[in-house]
């Protein structure tokens, strides 16, 4: 593994890790934010639990004044002793309580008689005379004490303590009922005992929602947190493929050049030694053949020879296009023209093979900055490869098309076409489908064209026939 490729994985390997830290991160804080939340709302009840326990702490003393005050002193004073069997002084305690409480979100007011263990007064009438429910608060009211406790009526979520919406939620109070003495106003001992309950059902459930909203926000935004950095994962995730795939092919294309210069080194080598007897064997072919001595068979003979040292001479240059290929001499120069040149040159070739030139787009100038003698080879190739394709006749159509910046040329012959297995290696050095030649030829075109920093790539089907296009810059 290169150099290249290992920071590409070490990178790939980070950005992974990431994505893990992001799911893992989501995870542990959805479970941490739903404790979170009902720290809060446990907060919040114990401070509007306090609120309403000082409130009914303030309440509670203001009934004992106005009982005691106004009940009980003018009682003893009128009737001797207080006795709410009497039906007056039940109702005068129950217009004092009532007045006192009046407004206020009071739900229920007992008052139970310590003596007898039983409630003496209740603001619901269908609780008097019941026997009182000995509970903690009560026993500590006796001695002096208040306390507060909350009463739930609706369900607890999963068992965590955690009230559900729905339900009533109310706050028990127990005050001591203490006598006043006249002249000091101080409180001695207990004549009975305040329960005030308050309900807190609205203001709860307040709280309750506030949990839920709390808890719903968070995972919101921990969710979108969580999805921008995903997306910031798999930007980066694509950018690391992307620049590995780029270094991969850089490195292709090092290694290519690297071979190419190699190969440049032999076949200069090779070709120095190959042209110079290659010379040689064709001038004295062309000698024996215009020999006035030389008869049909010997005339014969050197003709084979010329033609086949020519072939090989034109394979020998077509090895050192391919290994040290040209860079282009730019200058302004016609498409129109060039391909012209082609066809001129060719014109024995069509006639004899029976091909028939079709063109589209080629009446105008189509000038461009460009090598012209190599583009002319470009499609020279091209069409050499095209009118091979063609053993019993047809058609060429050449066309031209202008976008923003750039030339589209189209070469498309009515050939055997190209099967699919050999389309994907067509541009390979030394491949080629046919019996006699290098296989360098479209590789050549295609150096050439991306000399000119041009595109070019093949359609076709087999049966049908080859579309070559080709794009070049507008310059």
């Amino acid at each position: 593994m290169t150099p290249s490729q290992q920071s590409a994985t070490s990178e790939e390997r980070q950005f992974r890790l990431v994505k893990y830290f992001a799911y893992t991160s989501f995870i542990v804080l959805i479970i941490f934010s739903f404790p979170f939340s009902v720290l809060i709302s446990r907060q919040a009840k114990e401070i509007l639990m306090k609120n309403y326990e000082n409130y009914a702490l303030l309440l509670g003393q203001n009934l004992n004044y106005q009982v005691y005050q106004n009940f009980v002193v003018p009682a003893v004073m009128r009737f001797g002793a207080v006795s709410l069997v009497d039906k007056r002084q039940q109702e005068r305690l129950d217009k004092i309580i009532k007045t006192t409480i009046h407004s206020l979100n009071i739900d229920l007011v007992n008052v139970y008689d310590i003596g007898e263990g039983v409630i003496a007064y209740s603001t619901n009438h269908r609780l008097l005379g019941k026997k009182v429910k000995d509970c903690p608060g009560y026993r500590q009211a006796i001695k002096g004490k208040e306390s507060s406790g909350l009463i739930i009526s609706g369900e607890d979520l999963f068992g965590l303590g955690i009230e559900g919406l729905g339900g009533e939620q109310k706050l028990r109070t127990f005050i001591a009922f203490r006598g006043i003495h006249p002249l000091t106003g101080q409180k001695s001992y207990v004549l009975g005992v305040f329960e005030i309950i308050q309900d807190l059902t609205r203001e709860y459930q307040s709280i309750v929602r506030l949990q839920f909203l709390i808890f719903g926000l968070s995972i919101l935004i921990m969710a979108l947190i969580f999805v921008a950095l995903l997306l910031i994962v798999r930007k980066a995730e694509r950018t690391i493929g992307q620049r590995a795939l780029r270094q991969r092919e850089l490195e292709s294309q090092l290694h290519h050049a690297e071979q190419l210069a190699a190969l440049g080194q032999m076949v200069a080598g090779v070709s120095h030694e190959i042209r110079n007897p290659l010379g040689i064997i064709r001038s004295t072919a062309e000698l024996l053949r215009g020999s006035a001595d030389s008869d049909e068979v010997q005339k014969r003979l050197s003709g084979v020879i010329i033609e086949e040292s020519s072939r090989l001479n034109n394979i020998v240059t077509e090895f050192l296009d391919y290994a040290r290929p040209q860079v282009p001499k730019e200058r302004a120069c016609d498409l129109k023209e060039i391909i012209d040149r082609n066809l001129t040159f060719l014109e024995p070739e069509l006639d004899r093979a029976g091909i028939h030139i079709v063109s589209h787009n080629l009446n105008g100038p189509l000038k461009i900055m460009a090598d012209p003698d190599m583009l002319y080879r470009a499609f020279l190739n091209i069409l050499m490869n095209a009118i091979h394709s063609l053993d019993r006749g047809g058609e060429i159509n050449i066309g031209v098309w202008e976008e923003r910046y750039y030339y589209v040329l189209r070469f498309e012959d009515t050939g055997s076409g190209i099967n699919e297995e050999d389309l994907n290696r067509i541009f390979d050095p030394f491949f080629t489908t046919r019996d006699r030649g290098s296989g360098l030829g479209l590789s050549i075109v295609k150096n050439i064209i991306e000399g000119h920093e041009g595109s070019i790539w093949i359609e076709s089907k087999e049966g049908v026939g080859t579309k070559v296009m080709v794009r070049l810059p507008r310059r």
